[in-house]
Order: structure tokens, then sequence, then C-alpha cells
């Protein structure tokens, strides 16, 4: 239900009642706030399977999405390459955009663009007319949108109201997937940009068997498969790889969660196992290593890909603030020798 006091009493009743190895969840970072010091509190696992600003260094959480260093650091210097210097963000209200923004912004001077305008909207807002009037006064090149669930629909939509389109005013974003694009019907996305490590349109045989195992299942009614629900794919996939090696090794009776920690270090899927290619967990941080993609929607609301970095990308979740440390196993490592737990 996105309610910050369900998924607390839910995280709570898994680990103490249900005695769960592992808990598997959560879609903004406000959820993933929520729950982290429970899991933390109660030495539990939380695996978080998209996307999220970085800037943080849990030790009980295993993170399958890209964080900022591996979507709009190189999202933010592709629009200005291929669109235009001026920029103007829009996003929730809330820790996720507002970090990413700032991530943006970096890129976004370092590339010598232009922020011509910033706004920020309520989780669950859906007037954006006074938004695009101050848009079409500033007139920029494209629009960077960190907007969220119910809203990212509300503000597609205001978009094509307004009278705008991708060809003269695309939007960029980090979120916006083909369930979206399912959801609005395929002319509201068609020329809009994504960049994610996971598109439907991939090519390859693990993705085809997905694909093609989703949507023949129960669950298949969507009719598309998305980066989110592939990054979760991931995680059970994770979860499941560790569970083996530590009890073909040590038995079932050492499976705890700690352990599940332990054996997930510098974990790897192949490009036969993993939907989007090659990932794996980084032996210190525990977020993944992928590779970014960038890709626009096309007339089918699928995603034709534009661009992919020619490697995996390390996952650095303070790149933008080296002197905040280096985050390790056991804690975020301070310069000053001081080693802080669960930092934020």
């Amino acid at each position: 239900r996105s309610d910050m006091k369900a998924y607390r009493e839910g995280i709570l009743r898994l680990m103490l009642e249900e005695k769960v190895l592992a808990t598997f969840g959560g879609y903004t970072s406000a959820s993933r706030r929520a729950v982290m010091p429970l899991v933390t509190i109660h030495n539990g696992l939380f695996y978080y399977p998209t996307c999220y600003e970085g800037r943080e260094c849990w030790q009980h959480i295993i993170c399958t999405g890209p964080i900022a260093n591996q979507h709009s650091f190189a999202l933010i210097p592709f629009m200005v390459r291929n669109f235009g210097e001026r920029a103007f963000f829009i996003g929730s209200n809330y820790v996720w955009a507002r970090e990413s923004n700032r991530n943006a912004g970096r890129w976004l001077n370092d590339t010598g663009g232009q922020l011509v305008g910033e706004r920020y909207v309520p989780l669950g807002h859906g007037a954006f007319e006074d938004i695009f009037i101050q848009i079409r006064k500033q007139s920029p090149d494209w629009i960077f949108s960190t907007i969220v669930g119910d809203s990212d629909l509300y503000f597609r939509r205001a978009y094509a109201r307004a009278g705008f389109s991708p060809d003269k005013l695309p939007t960029a974003s980090l979120t916006t997937s083909e369930i979206e694009g399912k959801s609005l019907g395929a002319s509201y996305g068609e020329g809009h940009i994504l960049c994610a490590p996971y598109f439907q349109s991939l090519k390859g045989g693990a993705n085809e068997r997905f694909v093609e195992s989703f949507l023949g299942s129960q669950f298949g009614e969507s009719g598309v498969t998305h980066y989110n629900m592939e990054e979760t794919y991931l995680a059970f996939l994770y979860f499941k790889k560790a569970v083996e090696r530590i009890v073909l090794t040590y038995g079932a009776s050492e499976l705890t969660p700690r352990n599940i920690r332990l054996a997930s270090k510098g974990l790897e899927l192949s490009a036969e196992e993993s939907p989007e290619g090659e990932v794996h967990l980084d032996a210190y941080n525990l977020n993944s290593w992928l590779t970014p993609k960038i890709g626009q929607f096309n007339s089918r609301g699928q995603i034709d890909v534009l661009w992919q970095s020619p490697n995996k990308m390390q996952p650095m979740p303070y790149m933008l603030y080296p002197e905040r440390g280096t985050c390790m196993p056991d804690g975020l490592h301070l310069p000053d020798g001081r080693v802080v737990k669960a930092a934020s």
C-alpha cells in the first residue's frame, strides 16, 4: 500500500514471528529507510530490488538495482550531446528525487549544460499545469524527471495535454518503464528516454526465456516485463545461489541472514542466468555491478537501445562525497579511521 506503517509492521512480523531468512521488496527510498533500521536492529537481511540514490552504507541490505553513478552519470551527458544544453529537473519531493537531482546537477554542470528550472511535487501529486507554464517560459531542451508512482502517470498525461511532444521537448527518466507505458498507452511514451540496466526488448536467450516464462504465467497479465521486476528476479537468483553455497559447504544448519550476506560477497550471475546480462555483487558494499543502458520508447511501447556501456560499472554510493569515506563490509570507513555502521 506504499504505507510506511504497514512496511514497518510487516517487516517485524516476518522477522520476529515468521523467522524468515530474508525479506524482499520496497520500491521507494522512503520505504527502504522505513524498514532498514528494524532489519539492522534484528540482524536480518533485506534485498532492495530497484534503483536508488546512493549515499548510504548499510550492512544488512543487498541492492540489485543501479545507483546514481550507474545511470544518470551516463544519461545526463547523453542528453546534453543529443538534445541540448538546457535542462529542467522535476521530481517527487523526497530523498530519491532530491539526491538523484543533486547528482544529475553536478554532471550537467561538468558537461557544460545549464539547469534552467527545478521543481518538486508531493508523492501522489496530480496537478502539473503551473509547472508546464514555467517550463514553457524557461524553454528547456529536455526534462529530467525523477517523479515516481501515480504522479508519473499524471505527469505524462499533463505533458500531452499541454501540447508538448518528444521531438521538441523529450523527457529523460530513470524509472518510467514499460509498465508505465502499458498503463498510459504507447503514444504517451513514444520518443521519451529511459536509462536502466534492463529493457524487455534486450536480445539474448536468458531474457527471451524470462519474458516468455513471465508472460505465459498466471502473473503475466500486465503484458510486459520491466527493470524493477527483473531486478527483483535477480535478487531471488542471488539468494538462491547464496543458500545453495552455504548448504553444500556447511549444511542447512548454518543458514542464517549473516551467513547469507557473507556468501553473497562477489556473487556472480552469468549472461545465461541474468536477463540483463552478466552482473555481480560488490564484495564490499553488496550493491550490483551492472551494465547501464539508454533507450528510447517506440510506437509499440517497447524500448530501442541507443547506448550501452561497454563494461559493467562498479557501484559507487559515495561518488559525489569522497570526503565521507569508503563503504566496507563492516561499515563506512571515515577518513579519520572511525567506522560508522548503518550510515545514511
